[in-house]
C-alpha cells in the first residue's frame, strides 16, 4: 500500500508517501493528468520515499501496481474534503483514525458532539457525558486534534449555533425564538432555540469558541442550525429573520476569531443566498426532501458555486443505503452521488472515524463500512484528488448546452446508448466543463437505472462499451485526450483521436463504469 503523510501538502513542502518495503529496487511513477512530473528509484527495504518538487495541483502517485495521491496546495480550504469524528471515548486508538483520514485525503474532520453542553462546549473536568449520554474524553479529543492537524486535516469543532438544553435555558429564555403560542421552537425536546443575532448571546458563544480552541485544539468551527424557523417572535415582540441573524452570528465569530475555519450548515439550502456572503470559508450544505434526486443535488451543487465561486462547496448527503441494503447495492449508490457531486466540482461529507460512513444526521450512529467500500472509497477519493486541477475552482464553467447537441456540434458523445444532458434514466448522463487544463467531459453510468434517486437502491452498473467522443478539429495538431475511470484509480490513460472527416476526430472511449472523466487538451 502507498499512504502520504499528509492529506495535503503546502507548496515547496517536501511530499512524503509512506510504502511497503520489498526486496528489490523499483521505480516510483508520478503523474498529473496523464503527464509524468517524476520518477523516483525506491531502494530496496525502503518503507518510504520523498517525491521530487512538485507545483500546485494533485497528482497520482504509482509503484508496481499500487496508487495512491498527493496534493500541493497554498490554500488548506480551496478542496475541502470533510470527514467526521464521533467516538471521543477515553483511551480510544486515534492511530486508525488518523491513518484513514490520510488514506483518503480528507482535509477537513468534524467533531461532531465533542462537546459538554451545546451551550456550555468545555465541561468542568477531563473526562464528561455529552447531553445524549455519550462519553467525552478531553486528553482524545486532543490526541486527534494533535494527530490530525500534524497529517493536514484541519479539526473542526461542531458547535450548535442557537440550541440550548434544559438546564442551561432559565439564563436564555428572554431571547428565545417563539412559536406564534408562545413556546419556544425546539430539537427533539431537549434543546430550544434562542435568537443568534442576540447580543448576549453572541457575547456567551463567541467567548466559549475561543475557550474550545485553548483547549481542545480546534483549527475552527461547524456551525451547525436545525433549518427552522425561517422568522419568528421573540419575548419581546421583535420578529427575527432568522436568515439575517445567522449572517450577523457569523460575521461576529469572524471578528472574535479572525483565523479560524468557519463552515456553517445551509440546511436544504437555507439560507444560502444570505451565507455565501458572510465571512465563512465554505458553502456547506446539508441536503433534504424535496432534494431527493441526483439532479437536486447537481442543482444544488452549481448553485452553490455560482453564489461562491471562490469557496469549496461541501455537501451532507447521508448515504441511509448503507444500513438498509448490501454492501454492492450502497457501494453502486454511492458511487453515482459522487460522480455527480464531484463532477459538478463539489465533494461529499461522508466518510469518517476509522473506517465508516454516514447513514444518519446523528453521526454517532454511522455505519462500519465493509472492506469492499473503503477499498472502493480510497480509489475513488484517489481520483478526487489527483483531478482536482479539472474539477474545482473558479474557473471550471459548464458549456455543454454551449458545445454539445446538433446545432452546437462542437464536442460531443455518441454511442449505442441515449446521451442525456440531464440525469434521465436509462442513459448516459454527459456534462461538459471548460476548465484551465482543457476541455472536459463527465460522463455518468445510468443506463441501468428506472430512478435517479441519491439514496435509493441502484440496480447494479453493466459497463457501457462502444461510447465515441467527437470534436471538431481546429488546426491541423489535433488535440490530445486523456481518460481517468475512479474505479481504476487516479490514472488519466491516453486514447487516439483519429480523422472522422473534413471537419472532426473521434476517439473510441473505454467501457464506461460509473463514473468517466475525459480531458481534451487543445
Amino acid at each position: 500500500m502507498l499512504l502520504p503523510t499528509k492529506a495535503r501538502y503546502a507548496p515547496g513542502e517536501t511530499v512524503v508517501v509512506e510504502l511497503d518495503p520489498f526486496g528489490d529496487e523499483r521505480v516510483l511513477r508520478v503523474e498529473h493528468l496523464g503527464v509524468e512530473a517524476g520518477t523516483v528509484p525506491v531502494a530496496a527495504g525502503a518503507s518510504s520515499v520523498s517525491l521530487p518538487p512538485l507545483a500546485e495541483g494533485g497528482y497520482g502517485v504509482f509503484l508496481d501496481g499500487a496508487h495512491t495521491a498527493v496534493e500541493v496546495l497554498a490554500d488548506p480550504v480551496a478542496r475541502m474534503r470533510y470527514g467526521f469524528i464521533a467516538n471521543f471515548n477515553d483511551g480510544r486508538d486515534v492511530q486508525g483514525v488518523l491513518r484513514h483520514f490520510r488514506r483518503l485525503h480528507l482535509t477537513a474532520a468534524q467533531f461532531y458532539d465533542w462537546a459538554y453542553r451545546h451551550a456550555d462546549l468545555v465541561g468542568p473536568d477531563q473526562t464528561w457525558s455529552d447531553p445524549l449520554g455519550q462519553t467525552v474524553s478531553l486528553d482524545t479529543v486532543r490526541a486527534l486534534t494533535d494527530g490530525l492537524a500534524a497529517g493536514a486535516t484541519m479539526p473542526i469543532g461542531y458547535a450548535a449555533v442557537y440550541g440550548v438544553g434544559h438546564a442551561e435555558w432559565p439564563a436564555w429564555r428572554h431571547a428565545a425564538l417563539q412559536r406564534p403560542d408562545g413556546k419556544p421552537y425546539d430539537l427533539g425536546g431537549f434543546l430550544s432555540l434562542v435568537d443568534p443575532s442576540d447580543a448576549g448571546w453572541l457575547e456567551h458563544f463567541t467567548a466559549d469558541l475561543r475557550r474550545a480552541v485553548e483547549v481542545g485544539g480546534f483549527a475552527g468551527f461547524h456551525l451547525d442550525q436545525y433549518g427552522y424557523p425561517r422568522r419568528a417572535v421573540r419575548p419581546d415582540g421583535r420578529v427575527v429573520d432568522v436568515a439575517a441573524a445567522f449572517d450577523t452570528l457569523i460575521r461576529a465569530v469572524r471578528d472574535a476569531l479572525p483565523h479560524a475555519r468557519l463552515i456553517f450548515n445551509n440546511v436544504n439550502d437555507f439560507p444560502a443566498w444570505v451565507t455565501t456572503s458572510s465571512p465563512q470559508d465554505a458553502t456547506y450544505t446539508e441536503v433534504w426532501s424535496p432534494h431527493d434526486t441526483l439532479a437536486d443535488i447537481a442543482a444544488v451543487a452549481a448553485r452553490s458555486r455560482a453564489l461562491a465561486p471562490d469557496r469549496p462547496a461541501v455537501l451532507a448527503a447521508y448515504q441511509s443505503v448503507f444500513d438498509k441494503h448490501p454492501a454492492t447495492v450502497a457501494d453502486t449508490t454511492t458511487r453515482l452521488t459522487m460522480a455527480t457531486l464531484f463532477s459538478h466540482g463539489a465533494t461529499q461529507l461522508l466518510a469518517g472515524e476509522a473506517g465508516s460512513v454516514l447513514v444518519d444526521p446523528y453521526y454517532v450512529r454511522n455505519h462500519a463500512a465493509d472492506p469492499s467500500t473503503l477499498r472502493m472509497l480510497a480509489d475513488w477519493y484517489d481520483l478526487l484528488v489527483a483531478a482536482g486541477d479539472v474539477l474545482f475552482g473558479p474557473a471550471v464553467h459548464d458549456i455543454s448546452r454551449s458545445v454539445a447537441g446538433e446545432f452546437n456540434n462542437e464536442t460531443d458523445v455518441l454511442g449505442p446508448v441515449p446521451v442525456s444532458f440531464d440525469a434521465v434514466p436509462g442513459s448516459v448522463w454527459r456534462r461538459i466543463t471548460q476548465t484551465p487544463q482543457g476541455t472536459v467531459v463527465h460522463l455518468v453510468n445510468l443506463v441501468d437505472q428506472t430512478e435517479t434517486g441519491w439514496d435509493t437502491p441502484k440496480a447494479p452498473l453493466s459497463n457501457v462499451h462502444g461510447l465515441r467522443l467527437r470534436v471538431r478539429k481546429v488546426s491541423s495538431t489535433p488535440p490530445t485526450v486523456v481518460v481517468a475511470d475512479p474505479d481504476r484509480g487516479p490514472r488519466f490513460t491516453a486514447v487516439r483521436l483519429v480523422d472522422d472527416s473534413d471537419d472532426y476526430l473521434h476517439a473510441d472511449l473505454p467501457a464506461l463504469h460509473a463514473w468517466q472523466i475525459v480531458l481534451i487538451r487543445y
